[in-house]
């Protein structure tokens, strides 16, 4: 049963240049001027009408599916209503694809578990009325957080043909590039939807990582790097299946500002769990291309708006010393502001980095290694909004050693009994660096995320 078709509460709109997807692109991943060689960070980004929408109210069934639970706040589904879709048809399709993933990877979506760290507080030092809060993403669907930006792609994608938009006889192959968890995450995804996905991986890609890759049948491309080519070689070779139709089931969000959005369940759940507490002080989050960064730093603002919660905290992002291109790109942005800035001077700064990429973000100059190699993109892709985030909460960026890596994350799964790889904990890292420095108090309440399984 149809309804009567309605306005859509949300859009999706350049960040960089203000332009949209024409109303009735079926794949609106990409800034319609994105290409254009004109120097502008075209990047899509989801604007929701919080004046329309209401967030879940406290107390919610946590055994329901985030992608339900929190449905009214996401792009596909007020294209769905715009297109006449009701709310049960919705629902259905989304509870559809959900047993679809739980029969590819033993279990579907659902919130994960969000609490105080009790013995890692004490260890570092915090206070009973402050101290450190895990989000523990290590029994999510494939092992990451990556699943939830993609879940959201594929929801879209269904939406899309049921609306007649896209056609399902003649499905365009998915395309990705990772090496690890992402890609990982894209496979049971791209299984679970039928749907054809070529993934692109570099030469010392996990060996259970890509037999995994294998078993899901997805098709595994290994991408050396060539002299003489600065960037990611496995991100030229998805960029090149683009170009030949290919559609991006990435968590880069220039290339898929979809995928931010898909990620936006973690903050939201974040906000439901601390909606009847005291807010969080801080928000340390370790940072590759960015997209779980932003989608952080949008849903944690999305919840604000909507009164979830009373403040947004102040959000660090992690790097490593092997490459921290979001870091330099923060410096940059940062010395463009007077000692006593106004909004309007970070306005201006912004809006100067937004059309001004080159000047900001570019691909780092050497390969980069480290044992948190999930967070070791050559580039920050979704490097604006957290530039953005940063700044506008008084946070900051972080970049830590090797030593604190494995240290870090030698800590965390001693003291929480989760086992987590050191790219999952790199915030703690962060947190650690942040402690050493005197900036964060024992008084303090702070988040982290653990965003994969050690495998």
């Amino acid at each position: 049963m149809t309804t009567p078709p309605r306005a859509p509460a949300s859009a999706l709109v350049c960040a960089g240049c203000g332009a949209s997807p024409a109303p009735d692109d079926p794949y609106p991943f990409r800034c319609p001027n994105a290409g254009a060689n004109d120097d502008t960070d075209h990047v899509l980004r989801r604007l929701l009408d919080v004046s329309a929408v209401e967030f879940p109210a406290a107390g919610g069934n946590a055994a329901t599916n985030p992608y339900l639970r929190y449905r009214r706040l996401f792009h596909a589904y007020h294209l769905a209503r715009a297109g006449g879709i009701d709310d049960d048809e919705y629902c259905a399709l989304v509870a559809r694809l959900d047993d679809e993933v739980a029969k590819v990877d033993g279990h579907g979506f659902l919130a994960t578990p969000f609490s105080r760290a009790d013995a890692l507080s004490e260890q570092l030092g915090f206070a009973l009325d402050g101290g450190v809060w895990v989000k523990d993403e290590t029994g999510n669907v494939s092992g990451s957080h990556k699943a939830r930006h993609l879940f959201g792609l594929l929801v879209h994608l269904e939406v899309m043909e049921r609306l007649g938009r896209a056609d399902a006889a003649h499905r365009p192959h998915l395309a990705i590039a990772s090496c690890g968890n992402a890609a990982m995450a894209a496979a049971v995804i791209a299984a679970a939807g039928r749907r054809v996905l070529d993934v692109f991986v570099p030469v010392d890609a996990d060996p259970i990582v890509v037999a995994r890759l294998e078993e899901l049948d997805a098709r595994v491309t290994v991408c050396p790097r060539e002299p003489g080519v600065p960037g990611d070689p496995t991100y030229h070779r998805l960029r090149g299946a683009l170009e030949e139709g290919a559609l991006p089931f990435t968590c880069q969000g220039n290339e898929n500002g979809l995928a931010v959005e898909g990620g936006f369940t973690l903050g939201y759940e974040m906000a439901a769990a601390l909606s009847d507490g005291p807010a969080l002080d801080r928000l340390v989050v370790q940072v590759g291309g960015g997209a779980l960064a932003s989608a952080c730093i949008e849903s944690i603002d999305d919840s604000v708006a909507m009164g979830a919660l009373p403040r947004a905290p102040r959000f660090h992002a992690v790097q490593t010393m092997g490459a921290w291109p979001l870091r330099r790109a923060f410096d940059r942005v940062a010395a463009r502001l007077p000692a006593d800035a106004t909004p309007e001077d970070l306005r201006g700064a912004l809006s100067f980095a937004a059309t001004h990429r080159s000047e900001f973000m570019w691909p780092w100059e050497e390969e980069p290694h480290s044992v948190a190699h999930g967070i070791l993109d050559d580039e920050t892709y979704d490097w604006l909004a957290v530039v953005e985030g940063m700044l506008h909460s008084g946070g900051s960026p972080v970049v830590v050693s090797e030593d604190l890596l494995v240290h870090a994350n030698e800590l965390a799964a001693s003291a929480t009994g989760i086992d987590v790889d050191p790219t999952g904990s790199a915030g703690v890292a962060g947190l650690l660096a942040l402690r050493d420095r005197g900036e964060i108090g024992d008084h303090e309440r702070v988040a982290v995320l653990f965003t994969g399984v050690r495998r």
